[in-house]
């Protein structure tokens, strides 16, 4: 499977956008059963939604704060994997912090670019280290243009000949 070619596919077309989320929805089977799914992809940035559904909500009938966290964590680990290359680089994230600023009542979307810059500082310190930590902020917004929370998320990368434990 070549994912920058399925990704490059889904950019223009929604029948290839549907085949890529049926195949992350095999590969990431967690985030299946809540609807997890890319509905925006450009060159440098991907935009994921979590859908207001029965099973997403939390007490008070608002999207779940961990399901945020979760189209975060998957928009943002989507764009490196794609800037980066898949087979050059593993992701794992070393933490996540997420602030809440407005109760989330409907579908909820994060957005997440990789500028070219960050992308040549990334492959740079690769390059002479082997191993990089990218803070990524997402802004995630309700279907109303709300600022529902900011969540930063961490990365640890590494190239794949550095990893001493295999999959």
């Amino acid at each position: 499977m070549n994912f920058n070619k399925i990704v490059e596919s889904a950019k223009s077309s929604s029948f290839g956008l549907w085949k890529l989320n049926v195949g992350l929805f095999r590969f990431i089977p967690f985030n299946k059963p809540h609807g997890i799914k890319i509905v925006e992809i450009t060159d440098n940035s991907f935009k994921t939604i979590i859908p207001k559904r029965k099973v997403n909500h939390n007490h008070i009938k608002g999207i779940h704060a961990c399901g945020m966290a979760t189209c975060a964590e998957f928009c943002t680990g989507l764009v490196l994997l794609y800037k980066l290359g898949i087979k050059n680089y593993r992701l794992i994230m070393e933490s996540l912090e997420i602030r809440f600023h407005y109760q989330a009542k409907t579908d909820i979307t994060a957005h997440y670019e990789l500028n070219s810059e960050d992308i040549a500082e990334i492959k740079s310190l690769l390059s002479k280290e082997g191993v990089v930590y990218k803070k990524c902020e997402v802004k995630l917004h309700d279907t109303a243009g709300n600022l529902v929370a900011t969540c930063y998320t961490n990365w640890q990368i590494k190239d794949w000949k550095k990893v001493k434990t295999k999959i």
